[in-house]
């Protein structure tokens, strides 16, 4: 019998397909010829049962719906490829077009009218051809032009929102000052630049000098080895200017400080002692270890770190009143501990037990005594939840939220000098600007369960002193 091609094209696949489950060989070998027409002249015996030549056009039914899904789909990359296309490209290829019509016209003359008017087309043509290559020249430079241009206005909007931020914040406060009533809201994040170390070293700590000296503009930079854990070196700089563009500094190597919660007071910074819970200070000045002592029923070896810090056991922090240890010990279940130092010795002069949970928290400073702690919310987003006034003894709950660029907030210093908060966060310096409540403020009722002090007040806890093993 003769068969059209299309079905032609299957007989080669009928000793597979007519080969079903739980049914016999029915066509072994098909013999046929091609006739001069193209045509296929062959002979198979079929059965009664047609169940499998059903199958058959079930089955090039089905691949020709699939090839005609893929036509289509062929079609509308080829579209998208043509859209695509740059804009330059086809101007172009359009102009040396019309160029060869003018060229072809005036081949073949036809009066001084039309020569004219060939003339000036030929010019036009050639005058667009320019004017399109210098646009295409020229588009690369003028991308750089405008970005530069929107550089420069979102410099100026960052500005006018610090300005619009500080005037709804009311005065600024002098260096030094707590002549209010607590943290009132964070600024948005100023990123500064990526530490000096390179973008692998995600941990580490940086500020200014803690101590409220508006005199004092040294600033230092402390990124962690790749490890995210060992302090071997830092670097000094003596003003904001130095540290921007990374001139003037001095490089020290440290070479036995462990995790990211060091801070500068006084020209001195103070750690935690790698692998101990001993404390130290430095004499910035000489890079010279003067003092090492334990710190009492200090965790270390990253017992109680922070939430997705590490090696973060001590932490230290430097405000108007003082320098400040947090860590946590056993008998407080790993809920944070506040003890006050005395910057001579290193001895504990009083310490507060707080309610909180460390390790639920990503971060805390201290501001005017009262400490602050932080948890996050998201991978761009922090929220400031909790105080604990030293002073009162009285902790409260708040939510002040605070943006943050990437999502890890290592070492947090608040300098009194300026009333910043220096964050590194994920090996870039941030910091953020601070606004507090005014006393006229204060003295207005506060909103209802944001910034109400709790009943409670903890005792105060006098330390056992301990001498070092």
């Amino acid at each position: 019998s003769k068969m059209q091609p299309a079905l032609a094209l299957w007989l080669p696949l009928l000793p597979l397909l007519l080969v079903l489950p739980g049914q016999t060989q029915l066509v072994k070998n098909v013999p046929g010829s091609v006739d001069e027409n193209g045509l296929c002249h062959c002979v198979v015996h079929l059965p009664n049962n047609l169940a499998p030549l059903k199958q058959l056009e079930q089955l090039q039914a089905i691949t020709q719906e699939l090839m005609h899904k893929y036509e289509q789909e062929l079609s509308r990359v080829i579209l998208e490829m043509n859209l695509e296309a740059p804009t330059y490209s086809l101007l172009r290829l359009e102009l040396e077009g019309a160029r060869e019509l003018v060229t072809q016209l005036t081949a073949k003359g036809g009066g001084s009218v039309a020569e004219d008017l060939l003339s000036q087309l030929q010019s036009q043509v050639a005058n667009a051809s320019l004017s399109l290559k210098l646009l295409a020249d020229s588009d690369q430079r003028n991308l750089r032009a405008y970005r530069q241009e929107v550089d420069v206005l979102e410099s100026r909007l960052i500005d006018c929102e610090r300005e619009r931020w500080q005037e709804a914040s009311g005065p600024p406060l002098p260096p030094g000052s707590c002549a209010h009533g607590g943290l009132q809201r964070v600024s948005r994040p100023l990123v500064v630049q990526l530490n000096w170390r390179g973008f692998s070293h995600k941990a580490g700590a940086w500020g200014r000098d803690s101590t409220p000296n508006p005199d004092s503009s040294l600033y230092w930079v402390a990124p962690l080895s790749s490890g995210d854990r060992y302090f071997d070196y830092y670097r000094l700089y003596k003003s904001y200017d130095d540290l921007v563009l990374m001139k003037n500094y001095v490089e020290r190597s440290m070479g036995y400080g462990d995790g990211s919660g060091n801070t500068v007071y006084e020209n001195f910074m103070y750690f935690n002692y790698y692998g101990t819970r001993d404390i130290a200070k430095v004499n910035l000045s000489s890079n010279t270890l003067l003092l090492r002592r334990p710190l009492p029923s200090a965790t270390y070896n990253n017992r109680f770190s922070y939430a997705g810090v590490s090696w973060k056991d001590i932490d230290f922090a430097g405000d108007e009143k003082g320098l400040w240890v947090l860590y946590a010990t056993e008998e407080s279940k790993g809920n944070l501990v506040v003890s006050r130092l005395n910057t001579s010795t290193l001895e504990v002069e009083k310490t507060w037990r707080t309610s909180q949970y460390k390790p639920a928290m990503s971060g805390a400073f201290m501001a005017c005594g009262v400490l602050y702690a932080l948890r996050p919310l998201s991978t761009r987003q922090e929220e400031i939840f909790y105080a604990f006034d030293t002073t009162t003894g009285r902790e409260r709950h708040l939510s002040i939220l605070l943006d943050k660029m990437l999502e890890t907030l290592h070492g947090i210093n608040y300098s009194p000098s300026d009333h910043k908060l220096y964050v590194y966060n994920d090996g870039y310096l941030i910091n953020y600007d601070l606004s507090f409540l005014t006393l006229k403020h204060k003295q207005s009722k506060p909103p209802a369960g944001k910034f109400s002090w709790l009943p409670t007040v903890p005792h105060p806890v006098t330390p056992k002193k301990t001498s070092r093993p």
